[in-house]
């Protein structure tokens, strides 16, 4: 296939926006009792907004680029043999329609849209969008990344400068580890500066991709959630790597993430929050 371009990448962005206004906004702080349900637990929500967005998000790429595969997040629910294609497809979007749910769903204006183009199990493209604000942060693969507002300004994403391990700020997504790095990690936390979770990747994906944090700490890795923030992060000149050092792949869904400026901040904190 083509390279992915700029002009695709707009249009990703756009279909993201316009879905953002249409299905999104309109619900925010609207929901009805029923709109909002568990899946798998109290602290895992779906909404109509997710579901609606993502059916307009699936409608409009399967427009856009005819014969591409669409792994949305609730989409997979339904059917998780989704994720099988993700390997092997020639262009793949995975799309987290309201990433933040559970803000979302309690009137918090902290959520984002997301989505990533992936070909053959490589990571090519990501739009994080702020329906809130409607700012998208945007990366293309070898091409950097980048904020766009809404009136078509942009500026550069960067990566904070490495830090001595006693300044570091970042997130810590505790709440997926597996024992023993689950305690370890909530237990060390005083050994970094500050530590903190939103319960919304796409912003603190773009807080660590803008330079306002050091790292970010996950153990769950649906690739919705974090293909579009590990590119976003990559092109913004950040080091990342699986808790055993290996590059982060879309179709691994396990084994933890770190995301931080450097290799050597990295390892400072790796071994900080989960070495023995």
């Amino acid at each position: 296939m083509p390279p992915f371009s700029r002009a695709n990448l707009a249009t990703l962005d756009t279909i993201l926006r316009e879905a953002s206004q249409a299905e999104i906004m309109p619900r925010f702080r609207r929901l009805a009792e029923g709109d909002i349900r568990a899946k798998t637990g109290p602290l895992d929500l779906v909404t109509e907004a997710d579901e609606q967005a993502e059916r307009v998000i699936t409608a409009a790429l399967s427009h856009a680029f005819p014969g591409c595969t669409i792994i949305g997040e609730e989409a997979t629910s339904a059917d998780p043999t989704l994720l099988d294609t993700i390997a092997t497809a020639e262009l793949a979007f995975v799309v987290d329609p309201v990433d933040g749910t559970s803000n979302f769903a309690w009137g918090m204006p902290l959520f984002g849209c997301m989505a990533a183009a992936i070909s053959r199990g490589e990571v090519i493209a990501a739009v994080i969008h702020d329906p809130v604000i409607g700012t998208s942060a945007l990366a293309l693969r070898g091409e950097g990344a980048w904020n766009q507002e809404p009136d078509g300004r942009h500026h550069d994403l960067r990566v904070a400068a490495p830090a001595p391990l006693e300044r570091m700020v970042g997130a810590i997504n505790w709440r997926f580890l597996p024992e023993p790095e689950r305690s370890r990690a909530g237990q060390r936390q005083d050994r970094v500066a500050a530590s903190y979770g939103y319960r919304c990747a796409a912003h603190e994906y773009r807080l660590i991709a803008g330079g306002h944090s050091h790292y970010s700490l996950y153990g769950k890795l649906m690739p919705w959630d974090h293909a579009p923030g590990w590119l976003l992060h990559q092109e913004a000149g950040g080091y990342s790597a699986q808790f055993d050092g290996t590059q982060y792949r879309p179709t691994v869904t396990a084994g933890g993430l770190i995301c931080t400026p450097d290799r050597a901040s990295w390892q400072a904190l790796h071994d900080a929050l989960l070495g023995t």
